[in-house]
């Protein structure tokens, strides 16, 4: 396989409405980096999905709900979320997320 190669400058970020916007970064089938940004007071609503994910806060605070848990986190706090576990988040401070998931996320492209 051939290595994908993403130059930060040339990926588009989304505008996902609501104060978030994604930017889809380098991906393989088993692996797909995503830059978040949030807006403060904006959400990613409570959901799950089949893929493991880790999130790198990169800036910014947020308030995860991780089934039914809260916790808040800031930058260079980490979170490891096993597939199907219910998780969103609200923002606190303006900032953004570095999400990983395995395998990667087909409904991103």
């Amino acid at each position: 396989m051939k290595a994908n190669i993403v130059y930060h400058s040339e990926a588009e970020l989304r505008d996902l409405g609501g104060g978030v916007f994604r930017r889809v970064l380098a991906h393989t089938e088993q692996l797909m980096v995503v830059e978040v940004h949030f807006e403060k007071g904006s959400a990613g609503s409570v959901h799950s999905h089949p893929h493991c994910q880790n999130t790198y806060v990169l800036s910014g605070r947020f308030r995860f709900t991780i089934d039914g848990e809260p916790v808040e986190v800031g930058p260079g706090d980490t979170l490891a979320l096993p597939s199907g576990v219910p998780h969103g988040t609200v923002c606190l401070e303006k900032g953004v997320l570095l999400d990983m998931f395995a395998p990667m996320r087909e409904d991103f492209l």
